[in-house]
């Protein structure tokens, strides 16, 4: 489930993966739900004990309510910096910060190990979820990390139904850069505004409206 590709601390990179035969790898609100808590939760270095009752305790009207002592906790021991993502039917998309030496590498290892088991376990499967190793592109400059943002936030806008209102897309962190950010310190959005408002010509939802950002390898 790994990549390797050599990361580094203070650096930022575009991490995606597919599932196997492009297969979804979300049937149900409910598996969107404890992929999303892992990637915010997993920054952590530290292990939480049984995941799904933490996971259950936290979950209300099919949101994420995460308590603000859990949410210090996190932050304060976290190895990466969960900057944006998106939660498509059959992959996903992260940007992500290295804070420490193998960060990235660990902090995937787990989200995929863990999620694979509960899918398999859910769904009475066997094997590999995803198709081969992660993808890891490291971010240029500044410019690549605005672009990569903006693509990843337009994602859903591929899906019925979404292609006029995309921004409102549960599965995305565009919501939360919208709107109020649902995951407090989990998220950093600063470091995406703070580098958008130094070209004032438009909003961010504009730029993302009408950014033409491909992706490195197709999925």
């Amino acid at each position: 489930m790994q990549r390797k590709v050599k990361n580094a601390p203070g650096e930022y990179y575009h991490i995606y993966n597919r599932g196997m035969q492009k297969q979804p790898i979300f049937v149900t609100d409910g598996d969107r739900l404890r992929f999303l808590f892992l990637i915010l939760s997993f920054q952590s270095k530290k292990t939480i004990p049984n995941v799904s009752r933490t996971m259950k305790q936290l979950v209300q009207s099919r949101a994420l309510n995460i308590p603000k002592e859990f949410m210090e906790n996190i932050i304060k021991n976290r190895s990466v910096e969960l900057v944006s993502f998106c939660l498509m039917p059959n992959h996903f998309h992260l940007q992500l910060k290295e804070l420490e030496e193998g960060g990235i590498t660990n902090y995937m290892h787990r989200v995929l190990t863990a999620y694979t088991n509960y899918f398999n376990i859910k769904y009475k499967k066997s094997g590999h979820l995803f198709q081969g190793p992660y993808k890891s592109v490291w971010t240029v400059d500044d410019l690549q990390l605005i672009h990569t943002s903006a693509y990843i936030h337009k994602n859903p806008s591929e899906l019925v139904g979404w292609k006029e209102n995309y921004e409102q897309y549960p599965w995305s962190s565009l919501l939360d850069y919208l709107q109020g950010n649902r995951f407090g310190g989990l998220l950093v959005r600063d470091v995406i505004l703070d580098r958008y408002k130094k070209d004032e010509a438009m909003s961010y939802k504009e730029y993302v409206e009408t950014s033409t950002a491909k992706e490195e390898e197709p999925l």
